[in-house]
Parts: structure tokens; C-alpha cells; sequence
């Protein structure tokens, strides 16, 4: 069968396939951090934060750290400790552009999901940052979030997934390394020739070493 590229154009076309929401998925979202919303982020070890550039240009970045590293410090306000990471910057770039940004907060086991929409600043203040220490090391910036709208989201996706089934879990030698991938990959860009054993062993070797010393 050809592929047919036409999309969809408008809001009622769309509607018309897919329906309307109904019920509590019309009246979930609320404006503030309940008690809920609070006891969901304490347990969450691991969000995903989307945010895009003046342009429009979409980013999804993961964020991960020991349950409860995303602090609430009010109904209304989080704060995101930016750790260690590979200093692209892309995610406090983007919100320097274009403030918004979308959450979404899982727990390990759970099926549901906390989705959070808001907007954001970047902050450097270390009074501030100081509770997120540790190991000794405080963020040098954060991300603080201004909650506009907060609901749970069903489970269907895990459902389906099955991402909690050890079952479902995958052997990650079913693909190469993240440095022989990399590597591969900007080889073929550069139009190089591809990575040698000894290469991607010392690569692999300081990714490792990476994770060991530069988590914090």
C-alpha cells in the first residue's frame, strides 16, 4: 500500500476521527501542587522535561536522581537541580528562548503518570540550590517551574508497553554500545571510516568513569 502523507489540517477533521474528551478527563487538570500532585513528585525518581526554542524547535530531555529530587517549594512552583550532564545546555537554552515547558514524573512500579504544564526559569541562586546538594556538590542552576496546569494520566501506555514486566525487559546487547553507536553514527557523518575496537573500548572505558565521578 502507498504511503499517503497527507495530515490532517484542521481541528474538526481531527475531531471527527478521534472524538471528544468526556467526563474526568475534561475536569482533571488543576492549577495547583495537592497533596497529591506533592506525593507523586516526592516518590519520582525520574521525569521527562519537553521545551522547545524561539523558533518552535521541540526538546525532550530526561532528568534523574534520587526520589523527591524535584522540590515543591510551593502549591504552584518546582524547582529542577540541573546536575552534571554533557553541557549542552539544551533544555536551560530553550527556556531562555520560550518559558514553556511540559513534565511528566514517573515512579518505578506505578502505571499512572503525573503530567505537569507550566512555565520556567533558569536560576543560579545557591541559597536556593543548596538543599539540592549532594555528595557534597550543589547544582550550579536550576530549573524553577511555575505550575499552570497538573493531572495524572491513565495506563494505558504502561498497559500496553508492559515497561514494569521484567518479562518485557530487553538484554541491552541487543544493540552496541552508546560510544560505538556515537561514534559510528559521526563517522558516517564526517564520512570517516568507522571506529576502531580499540577506540570504543577507551570510549566505553570513559563513559563508565564518567558515570562514577560526574553523577553529581
Amino acid at each position: 500500500m502507498p504511503f499517503d502523507p497527507t495530515p490532517v489540517r484542521t481541528v474538526d477533521a481531527l475531531r471527527a476521527i478521534i472524538g471528544h474528551a468526556e467526563g474526568l478527563a475534561v475536569s482533571k487538570a488543576i492549577h495547583r501542587l495537592d497533596k497529591h500532585c506533592r506525593r507523586f513528585i516526592e516518590l519520582s525518581p525520574f521525569l521527562c522535561l519537553g521545551s522547545a526554542d524561539g523558533a518552535g524547535k521541540a526538546d525532550v530531555s530526561p532528568r534523574g536522581d534520587r526520589p523527591g529530587f524535584v522540590r515543591v517549594l510551593d502549591d504552584r512552583t518546582l524547582l529542577i537541580p540541573e546536575r552534571p550532564g554533557n553541557a549542552r545546555i539544551d533544555t536551560l537554552t530553550n527556556i531562555l528562548a520560550n518559558p514553556n515547558v511540559a513534565l511528566i514524573f514517573l515512579i518505578p512500579g506505578f502505571e499512572d503518570t503525573l503530567r505537569v504544564n507550566g512555565t520556567a526559569d533558569v536560576t543560579v541562586d545557591q541559597d536556593l540550590l543548596a538543599p539540592s546538594t549532594v555528595d557534597g556538590r550543589a547544582p550550579k542552576a536550576g530549573i524553577i517551574v511555575t505550575v499552570d496546569e497538573a493531572f495524572l494520566h491513565c495506563a494505558k501506555a504502561f498497559r500496553r508497553s508492559k515497561l514494569w514486566s521484567a518479562e518485557a525487559q530487553v538484554d541491552r546487547k541487543e544493540m552496541p554500545s552508546l560510544a560505538r553507536i556515537i561514534m559510528e553514527q559521526v563517522g558516517e557523518v564526517r564520512q570517516e571510516r568507522g571506529p576502531g575496537e580499540a577506540e570504543v573500548t577507551a570510549a566505553d572505558r570513559s563513559i563508565e568513569e564518567d558515570y562514577r565521578t560526574e553523577l553529581y
